[in-house]
């Protein structure tokens, strides 16, 4: 994940990944990361009633043996009791087709971490074929049945690659368990497989060729201290789309020869820089691509190699193409559209209609017939489908814990001007109108929860915290898209960057100056969350609008950028240099001074839970320790030894959100 928070949907195994910056308002992984990160900032706020609870019995032996804690109370049994059945909603995410069409993979949890299933009909039982204390990812079928995924360890990111034996029911490392390794494209034969290799303290991602069975390398990409990613191969496995990624405002697609090495690049329309993302080859001939170079949004073109003539084909659609997809034969094309947080389908060139939510992880069935997809609606956890002859089929009923899901609240949209006028975009899901009563504050206390990124998006994905916040406790949440946000066009992506930072901690004002003027919001009992760069907004925001916040969340958030920056993990820090400055030029430096949440550490006095996984390579647990001993006010903290940018173990979560909820019993509500 490029950006502070996230995953999205980074398919590079499908037709048409996402090969720029994964964003957390992508799909799937965002789904199960913004999966981590999401669960864990929505996941706090208090009982809405003004008298504090029934004193109940203290019992602590609930904590997770890898969470240390200070200052947090032994969480009292019936916040556990009330969370349990919210805790155990599932979501499911298509991975890959069987090589014979006629099974699919996918991801879900059954355990403490996601695991590979294989689905062999739509409804199907699920039949669990990874068994490890680590999540999985990126699963992906070579010919002979046989499985390639990634597994880091204990939220390093340090992502080695395995192949699963399906007969043995074994999986082998076929990497050398230090690097970091991104799986890319797999070629049509399944003989080669494009790796991004990133080496312990070096800048530079390059790409490899592996042999899956053996995994046997040779280098195919080298450049010192860039960032280069693999889309797809061609159909004849003569060539390979790659990208070199700079930042999410720029990027560069190229073709290249791979018996020669021979790379050409793919001219941008009218010179300049754009950003790219989804990639897939039209045929032998011809690529399609979206870009931003010809305006505000990532549009989809089709382009000639041999001219470079850019075909558009999405030029009057306002939105980003959010993902693209073509079967395996060239004959049919798949895209999708971000409007507005929401997906939009389009399948042959006609519009598909789909249950209002968010789409992603497209692949066309080896014959083509079916398209696999996963929908996330705002009001049902994620799963997997099949769209066939017009019509989606559902292939994964994921539990929802036992719960009325008729009860779950769906988001309005709603937006506010900021300080010069930028329009600011935000959800907001509110209890339904029979949670009131006569004995209970007509008003709801308000959670505003930030996205990472900073390039994310806030999409209405499902959360069954965010369901209990509204359903159990009485609370409001807001989901920003302040500036800065992706999905609004590259002006508004770009808005924040650098010296520009705190005009999107301004936005922030401005929501709350827009809960103040309603009615049924209450603005005296108002707090924030949020993950990694949404950590830093946190922050920010209980420096500047201290007065106005009851409390706030801080879960691996960044508390100072010169910090961050010089300790970071290598090969990220020139990507994340062109988003925040370089903290090396004085002019920059001293705008990281000013900023910097640390250096004002003694106006935070509102109350404080910092939240860190210690193997963070991201944002570094040191940014929870050094904001920690210098906020001025009531302090929380909850580290875990066996995390890394976000709680991916259920265990740890499901503490996390407890402790959330005690939290804003304590300092919200009394």
């Amino acid at each position: 994940m490029a950006s502070e928070a996230h995953r999205s949907l980074n398919r590079p195994h499908h037709a048409a990944a996402r090969i720029g910056t994964p964003r957390p308002s992508g799909q799937r992984r965002r789904m199960d990361s913004a999966r981590a990160l999401v669960l864990i900032v929505l996941a706090g706020c208090s009982n809405p009633q003004p008298a504090a609870p029934p004193a109940q019995p203290r019992d602590d032996s609930r904590k997770p043996p890898a969470i240390r804690t200070s200052n947090v109370p032994a969480i009292a049994p019936d916040i556990f009791e009330r969370l349990q059945q919210y805790q155990n909603v599932r979501s499911a995410s298509f991975e890959d087709w069987a090589p014979d069409g006629k099974s699919m993979l996918i991801s879900t949890r059954f355990g403490t971490t996601s695991q590979l299933h294989l689905v062999h009909e739509p409804g199907g039982r699920r039949e669990q074929i990874t068994f490890f204390d680590e999540p999985v990812n990126n699963g992906r079928f070579l010919p002979d049945g046989s499985i390639l995924f990634t597994m880091g360890r204990g939220g390093d990111e340090q992502w080695q690659v395995y192949r699963l034996d399906r007969k043995t029911g074994r999986a082998a490392l076929l990497t050398d368990g230090q690097s970091r390794h991104t799986l890319g494209a797999l070629n049509r034969a399944g003989t080669r497989v494009a790796v991004g290799i990133n080496k312990p303290k070096e800048r530079d991602t390059n790409v490899f060729l592996m042999d899956p069975k053996t995994g046997a390398t040779e280098l195919l990409m080298a450049v010192k201290g860039t960032d280069w990613r693999s889309a797809e191969w061609s159909r004849d496995d003569s060539k390979l789309l790659l990208l070199r990624y700079v930042s999410a405002n720029e990027s560069y697609p190229h073709v290249m020869d791979v018996a020669t090495r021979a790379l050409t690049p793919i001219p941008i329309p009218g010179g300049g820089k754009a950003a790219h993302d989804a990639m897939a080859w039209a045929d032998d001939k011809s690529v399609w691509l979206s870009s931003d170079a010809k305006g505000e949004f990532q549009q989809l073109a089709r382009v000639d190699l041999a001219t470079m003539k850019y075909d558009w084909t999405t030029a009057d659609v306002p939105w980003d193409v959010d993902a693209m997809e073509v079967s395996p034969d060239g004959k049919r094309t798949a895209y999708v559209v971000n409007e507005d947080g929401m997906s939009r389908l389009t399948v042959d060139g006609r519009r598909v209609e789909l249950p209002v939510g968010v789409a992603g992880g497209l692949r066309f069935s080896p014959d083509g017939r079916r398209l696999a997809l996963t929908l996330n609606r705002p009001d049902a956890p994620g799963d997997v489908y099949a769209l066939e002859d017009g019509k989606l089929v559902r292939w994964t009923y994921s539990e929802i814990g036992g719960l009325d899901a008729s009860t779950f609240v769906a988001p309005s949209r709603e937006s506010v001007k900021s300080f010069d006028g930028t329009v600011v975009p935000f959800y907001v899901y509110c209890p339904k109108s029979d949670y009131r009563s006569a004995d209970r504050d007509t008003r709801a206390p308000v959670i505003i929860s930030i996205h990472g990124g900073p390039e994310g998006q806030y999409r209405p994905f499902f959360s069954g915290q965010t369901q209990f916040l509204t359903n159990e406790l009485g609370c409001a949440v807001i989901g920003p898209n302040v500036r800065g946000s992706s999905g609004y066009g590259k002006t508004y992506l770009a808005a924040d960057n650098a010296e520009k930072r705190e005009d999107s901690v301004k936005d922030i004002g401005a929501i709350l100056d827009w809960i103040a003027k309603q009615p049924d919001l209450d603005a005296s009992r108002v707090c924030v969350t949020g993950g990694s760069y949404g950590g830093y907004m946190v922050l920010a925001s209980l420096v500047h609008f201290g007065e106005r916040l009851r409390a706030g969340v801080d879960v691996v958030g960044i508390a100072n950028f010169t910090t961050f920056l010089k300790t970071t993990s290598a090969y990220r820090q020139d990507l994340r240099r062109v988003e925040y400055g370089d903290e090396r030029d004085p002019k920059m430096q001293a705008v990281f001074e000013r900023i910097s949440p640390s250096n004002h550490a003694d106006r935070i006095k509102s109350a404080l839970l910092v939240a860190h996984g210690v193997n963070d390579p991201r944002v570094p647990f040191s940014e929870a320790e050094l904001i920690a001993a210098k906020a001025k006010g009531p302090v929380w903290t909850v580290y875990a030894a066996n995390e890394g940018h976000g709680f991916a173990r259920k265990e740890n979560r499901d503490y996390l959100t407890a402790v959330n909820v005690a939290f804003f019993r304590e300092f919200l509500l009394k």
